[in-house]
């Protein structure tokens, strides 16, 4: 076999083992025929959430099982065919094998992401903060430039972006700004983005020209619907109310409309100013709240299941999950998968999905790359 048609098949194999890891596939079988038998017993409706859970489930196994099956036998079919084109050497339906493989290896990437957001609250909406680290111009410019990356993310995969939250930076860019991303699975595929993110580029701002590094923290939490229970005290809570300071007219200007909740025990800080009504922001802010509380806990569910820290760091060196590199050189290094890019340009206009889906995998096998970080 070729090696371009061995390097797709070795990349298939490796999509379909990281797929029946996940899916623990023997238990998920059984699991499937338990929720078939389920949906077949006329009593199931009489609790329509219960229901609904069941169908939910039912439908991503049987779905996530049926791809993984399809996946193996198009891949045995096209190797046999191959295989059997080579030996009568024709060429000309080895090379249709080959595009056969490649466009399977594209759809079994694909499929194994759908696979993989499966968690609790991977289906919601999310929230995507990003806030400036120490520098001055320099972080808020660069902060400026991801509350756009993952703007233009989210509208290549045609989810409805809102900008909930907006702190201008003193002379370029922002010091915090909140996005709402509306769609399936958004924070599914967001939820990898949390950390502190690195420039290295020639600054703009510095009339001698000289390299600036600069960082930017971001916080992906998801939006918490009506199915999902958090609990807290009022009394927990500060409740501030300012002026907005963002454009907005004359009402948002000239009345305390923007709200700012702290929940005490913990130290989040929620804030809303893009209503012109303080009612209207104040909803919003805790909606931002019950999430960022959900998202606390599921961070503290899966630290307790892989031993790691997933807790906020220092937004500056030794804490960044990637490097985006403008100058001398063009690259965009991840440093917990070690997946690079040499076209910075497109990463930062939203090209984040190959990132996205090795990090899913990681959190899936649980395999730390050794990455050395770029200059």
């Amino acid at each position: 076999m070729r090696a371009e048609a061995q390097a797709h098949v070795d990349k298939i194999n490796d999509a379909l083992a990281l797929l029946r890891r996940f899916l623990d596939w023997d238990r998920a079988l059984r699991r499937l025929d338990e929720l078939n038998n389920k949906v077949e017993d006329p009593t199931l409706w009489n609790d329509p959430k219960a229901a609904q859970d069941v169908m939910r489930e039912r439908r991503r196994l049987d779905e996530a099982i049926g791809a993984t099956r399809a996946i193996e036998t198009e891949l045995s079919d096209t190797v046999e065919l191959m295989d059997m084109a080579e030996a009568e050497g024709d060429g000309a339906l080895v090379d249709d094998g080959v595009a056969a493989l490649a466009a399977l290896a594209g759809r079994a990437d694909t499929d194994k992401v759908k696979a993989l957001l499966a968690g609790e609250a991977d289906a919601n909406d999310t929230y995507i903060e990003v806030n400036a680290g120490a520098g001055g111009t320099e972080s808020q410019d660069w902060a400026g430039m991801l509350q756009r990356m993952y703007t233009r993310w989210g509208e290549r995969r045609g989810l409805k972006v809102e900008l909930i939250d907006h702190h201008s930076g003193e002379q370029a860019g922002i010091k915090s700004a909140t996005l709402l991303l509306k769609g399936e699975n958004a924070y599914g595929y967001a939820k990898t983005e949390s950390g502190v993110h690195r420039l290295v580029r020639i600054s703009p701002y510095d009339s001698a020209a000289r390299r600036h590094t600069s960082f930017a923290s971001v916080w992906v939490y998801p939006v918490v619907d009506d199915n999902i229970e958090v609990d807290y005290n009022e009394s927990d809570l500060r409740i501030d109310t300012y002026r907005a300071s963002g454009a907005g007219g004359q009402h948002i200007n000239t009345t305390d409309s923007a709200v700012r909740i702290t929940h005490m025990p913990t130290g989040i800080v929620v804030q809303c100013q893009n209503q012109r009504s303080q009612h209207k922001n104040k909803a919003e802010a805790f909606n931002q709240l019950r999430a960022r509380l959900y998202e606390r806990e599921l961070a503290i569910r899966e630290q307790a299941a892989n031993a790691e820290n997933a807790a906020k760091t220092d937004i500056g060196w030794g804490h960044q999950i990637r490097s985006y590199v403008l100058q001398p050189y063009q690259l965009v290094k991840d440093l917990r998968t070690g997946v690079t890019s040499t076209a910075p340009a497109e990463v930062l206009d939203g090209a984040l999905d190959p990132f996205m889906a090795a990090a899913l995998s990681q959190r899936v096998t649980g395999e730390k790359v050794a990455v050395e970080d770029v200059d």
